[in-house]
């Protein structure tokens, strides 16, 4: 069986359904997956893209070929897997998913019991080489509905009690999200203006992804027209979640990782909080302020997972809008993210954009992409210009200066060097951007 080895990325499988991802595919990684996990029982779950009920079809065929148990959740968001995995003891755990890409993808994120990724790689190393023994009884597929499990248990992270009747603009971006904002808002006193919350693969009312151009364009409208107090919105499989202020404003995933880590950082003084390297500095400045331990990791919400586990940290997050938590076995959840945002701003008193401009001192550029085929090389002769630099390779390259700083890493699935830069001041920040810029166009 051919396939391209692209589909097989760092944290999971993705590809375009069916020229890359198609129903052979899937029942081949089934088996592949209990083959490589040694899992009996595995809990499985889908979004709303037109491919996953085929997808699904074929990757549950694959797995009780195999001899294991499937335990159907249904379309569900991505956290559910995770929540059904550690909650109900299963082996393991796969949603079908491709996240925050266009419609034409599709793709799986699979994790074992003990919270740990099975990464699209290591999967990928197996294809097409593994040997499957004959097996005497094939597995079942029993359904299982997750839901007032579910709900008790991300409820339990917050006090409705605390939360102030707002009314919110929330984008659910014909993903995941609107099929669980409405079981939320029966037990919350606030009003939801709910846009595009109607169930579609097609996504027709803007990209899945929140951080795509234009995004954004129609929640933000919507919030300053109403004179709503603030908004949300969330990405396809609905694992990722951004905050917008009163002024429609999207406020950046670190500025709202604060937020969260001194929810807990109130309770639980001295633990750890991980965060990624293209986080402010302002991150872990104010995370030793409220008397955390800041931890730094890799870009990856796998890779803040991974690092929580180790230094067992109280919660972690990141600039893509991934927030994990220790009590929520280690794995993210966007709706937990959002039940405690809401009642930090209830309990704060004031506009979003006066409780977050606080915690954004500097002055910090998005990632910049950069289409580049000899990315190491460029990496090396940015080494060698930034030489007199506090320098770090965790991912790619950390120059620290005292008064500015920058990263640039690689894509580990596309010919592209990513930027981001952040400085003291504006008018040094525009220099260093300018220079960076076209020192990086000239390397090309």
């Amino acid at each position: 069986m051919r396939v391209n080895p692209s589909i097989f990325r760092a944290y999971d499988v993705r590809g375009i359904y069916p020229s890359e991802l198609n129903e052979e595919v899937a029942s081949e990684i089934g088996k592949i997956f209990v083959g490589y996990t040694k899992a009996k029982k595995v809990a499985i779950g889908r979004d709303c893209r037109l491919s996953s009920p085929s997808i699904f079809r074929a990757l549950t065929r694959g797995i009780t070929d195999s001899g294991s148990d499937v335990y159907d959740i249904g379309k569900v968001p991505t956290e559910c897997v995770y929540f059904s995995v550690g909650f109900y003891g299963y082996d393991a755990g796969i949603m079908i998913t491709a996240s925050h890409n266009p419609k034409e993808y599709n793709g799986l994120k699979m994790v074992k019991k003990n919270g740990e990724f099975v990464r699209g790689s290591e999967i990928g190393k197996e294809f097409g080489k593994m040997k499957f023994p004959k097996t005497k009884k094939k597995g079942k597929i029993r359904k299982l509905d997750v839901w007032q499990d579910y709900l008790e248990h991300i409820f339990s992270f917050a006090k409705i009690e605390k939360i102030m009747p707002y009314k919110i603009v929330i984008d659910a971006g014909n993903g995941m999200a609107g099929s669980v904002i409405p079981l939320l808002e029966k037990k919350l006193p606030i009003k939801i203006i709910s846009l595009n919350f109607n169930l579609d693969g097609n996504f027709p009312a803007h990209s899945p992804n929140p951080l795509a151009k234009g995004t954004t364009l129609q929640i933000s409208q919507k919030i300053k027209k109403l004179g709503a107090d603030f908004g949300f919105i969330f990405d396809g499989d609905a694992d990722r979640i951004f905050l917008l202020d009163e002024k429609g404003n999207l406020i950046p995933g670190d500025v709202a990782l604060l937020l969260v880590a001194k929810y807990f950082l109130k309770k639980n003084s001295g633990l750890a909080v991980v965060y990624n390297l293209i986080s402010s500095k302002a991150v872990p400045e104010f995370i030793k302020k409220w008397g955390g331990r800041p931890i730094l990791s890799p870009v990856g919400f796998v890779n803040i997972r991974e690092k929580m586990r180790k230094e067992d940290a109280i919660m972690g997050g990141e600039l893509s809008g991934h927030y994990c938590f220790k009590g929520n076995f280690y794995s993210d959840s966007a709706f937990i993210a959002f039940l405690i945002l809401v009642q930090l701003i209830s309990e704060g008193g004031k506009k979003v954009s006066e409780i977050t401009s606080p915690l954004s001192p500097y002055f910090k550029s998005p990632e910049i992409n950069f289409k580049i085929k000899e990315k190491e090389a460029v990496l090396d002769e940015i080494k060698k210009r930034y030489s007199d630099a506090k320098r770090l390779y965790l991912d790619g390259i950390t120059a620290e200066y005292d008064d500015w700083w920058f990263n640039l890493r690689p894509s580990q699935t596309e010919p592209i060097l990513r930027l981001v830069l952040e400085a003291k001041t504006k008018k040094l920040f525009e220099k260093k951007k300018k220079e960076l810029i076209e020192l990086i166009k000239l390397l090309c």
